[in-house]
């Protein structure tokens, strides 16, 4: 048994009121006491549960406030990507009309690719 006292619950307290039955044994009103406090524990459980609810729902509207902020943050990346793409392209076919016989004929090529997480990142072919 515990050292503290445990609380009165609406079971026991019918039990203790009068029966017509007869007493209850010991072991009934343990059990009574005992479904009692289950319950009383199952609604702390339910309340701290809608708490945390709660306060995920505030974390999740936290971060939609910054999703016109990450399209615009997006949308300069990908301008900034093709503007630096059409230089390398000019330079390269600078670059190539005037290496003549002893540079590649090709062209080097850049691009960005954007990978899963949003980010770019620089491809170089020859």
């Amino acid at each position: 048994m515990s050292s503290h006292p445990r609380p009165v619950s609406v079971a026991s307290t019918r039990t203790r009121a009068g029966t017509a039955a007869g007493e209850k044994s010991y072991f009934e009103q343990q059990r009574e006491e005992l479904i009692g406090e289950i319950a009383m524990s199952f609604e702390h459980v339910l309340a701290n549960i809608n708490k945390l609810n709660r306060s995920l729902e505030a974390v999740i509207t936290v971060g939609n406030e910054f999703s016109s902020v990450e399209a615009l943050w997006s949308t300069f990346e990908n301008v900034m990507a093709s503007e630096e793409q059409v230089e390398t392209e000019a330079t390269a076919a600078d670059s190539g009309a005037t290496s003549g016989a002893g540079g590649s004929s090709e062209p080097e090529h850049h691009h960005a690719e954007e990978g899963d997480d949003g980010d770019t990142t620089q491809v170089h072919q020859t």
